[in-house]
């Protein structure tokens, strides 16, 4: 799944201790697309993404209250906390998911990542601590697509060499989640790719116009012709006949997809080409992006090291990192700050316990008390630091002792995956 590979074009170049605060001389809509996230400019200054206007422009759905309530119901388990604060805040047919979960048809969920020299960081583990949390509660199969092939197409200065090994490496990180081979399929595109998956791939090319691609993806004609395939490839995974080791016949699986939201562009032209393909339509889930240091008008950036936690960072980096570029919501003075209190809303600190700060009581504590004033943030900040400091320890303990042979296992397609959902009639309908 694509990682953003090329960064937007006002944050590229600029310092970092200019991220959070840039200015351009003309004003411009929001831009989101699988490559480039950028918010609106007003005024010559960048401002945080509009998510209830994608939500609009995407065509896509809010996750309502009432929907909650409906997976509640249909699964006995209260909503994740990432549902319950709106990081995943938008959805396609969620509904149609519970309702095979109630009636015991098959379904399975599908996320990726563009693989990357060096570790991943916090932002990227969102849809796999999600996605983790998803298959206990549905227990279904897990397909983690790899995007090697993309990130040479997009990365000029890479080798294929490179990227494959990049893909190889964060399978072991992937793992680490908690996830099991015996449920999980870890593929990179460059291996993976030939058989069925090749065939999908070509069945969806063939149906995706050249008009249609640069409307979805804004191709232009410097595009190379494997950036304007890639996105066949991308969606091929979202159709069960793609893996036959886990489906082995079946075209009825459906797929739950959790992504973020800059990625909908792939799956609404997989939506529209599944059922030409007998194949149900994918269901998505969108999250919002885990915003950098600097503040909410940029997101997390391999490439700038200060823009991020990563699963690498020791405690002290996380320490000095939280403490140095957090950007805060406070007062200038810890005086005015006791007076006329803060604003958890663009505090990073806050924001970043929104993700990993599972108790809700103590999340509205730290809000309420940072709004009057009793609660510093010098104090936010040290509580994050905390939080933080633990989530990335207990995930370096997890990467440590995971083996090659379950690396080996997690990518090989052939590996014993049974799923009781899977062993009803082979209904090959495709119907949704």
């Amino acid at each position: 799944m694509a990682d953003n590979t090329q960064q937007p074009a006002n944050t590229a170049a600029a310092p970092v201790d200019e991220v959070a605060n840039l200015r351009v001389s003309s004003e411009v809509e929001q831009n989101i697309t699988p490559w480039t996230v950028e918010g609106a400019v007003v005024n010559g200054e960048q401002q945080a993404v509009d998510y209830n206007k994608l939500i609009a422009q995407f065509g896509t759905r809010k996750i309502t209250t009432e929907l909650l309530e409906r997976f509640t119901a249909a699964t006995g388990h209260q909503p994740h906390l990432y549902l319950r604060r709106g990081i995943f805040f938008s959805h396609r047919d969620l509904e149609k998911i519970l309702d095979r979960y109630e009636q015991g048809k098959p379904f399975y969920l599908y996320t990726g990542r563009g693989p990357s020299r060096g570790h991943m960081h916090v932002g990227h583990m969102t849809p796999f601590i999600f996605c983790k949390w998803l298959q206990d509660v549905f227990d279904v199969p897990l397909v983690v697509q790899l995007t090697d092939d993309e990130k040479f197409l997009f990365k000029k200065e890479l080798t294929i060499d490179q990227v494959h090994k990049y893909a190889v490496d964060t399978v072991r990180e992937i793992a680490a989640v908690g996830f099991k081979p015996e449920k999980t399929f870890i593929f990179s595109n460059m291996d993976y790719m030939g058989g069925a998956f090749y065939r999908n791939v070509l069945q969806i090319s063939n149906l995706v116009t050249l008009s249609q691609a640069k409307s979805a993806f804004g191709f232009v004609g410097e595009s190379n012709i494997g950036q304007v395939h890639f996105p066949s490839i991308q969606a091929a995974p979202a159709l069960c006949s793609t893996f036959p080791g886990i489906f082995g016949s079946r075209r009825d699986a459906a797929c739950l997809i959790p992504c973020g939201i800059d990625q909908d562009p792939y799956f609404r032209i997989t939506r529209d080409v599944c059922p030409r393909l007998k194949h149900p339509k994918p269901s998505l889930l969108h999250a919002r992006f885990l915003p950098a240091l600097q503040g909410s008008k940029s997101k997390m950036s391999s490439s700038i090291d200060s823009s991020a936690i990563f699963m690498n960072d020791t405690p002290a980096q996380i320490k000095n990192k939280i403490n140095r570029y957090a950007f805060s919501g406070g007062r200038t003075s810890l005086e005015e700050h006791r007076m006329y209190g803060g604003d958890p809303d663009v505090d990073v600190a806050y924001q970043f316990l929104t993700y990993f700060v599972e108790d809700d009581q103590e999340l509205e504590q730290l809000a309420t008390g940072y709004r009057k004033g009793e609660i510093s943030t010098g104090e936010m900040k040290a509580r994050c630091i905390k939080v933080l400091q633990e989530f990335v320890a207990d995930f370096q303990n997890r990467e440590k002792a995971i083996t090659q042979e379950q690396v080996e296992q997690f990518m090989d397609p052939n590996f014993p995956r049974h799923f009781a959902s899977l062993s009803n009639s082979n209904d090959n309908s495709g119907k949704k």
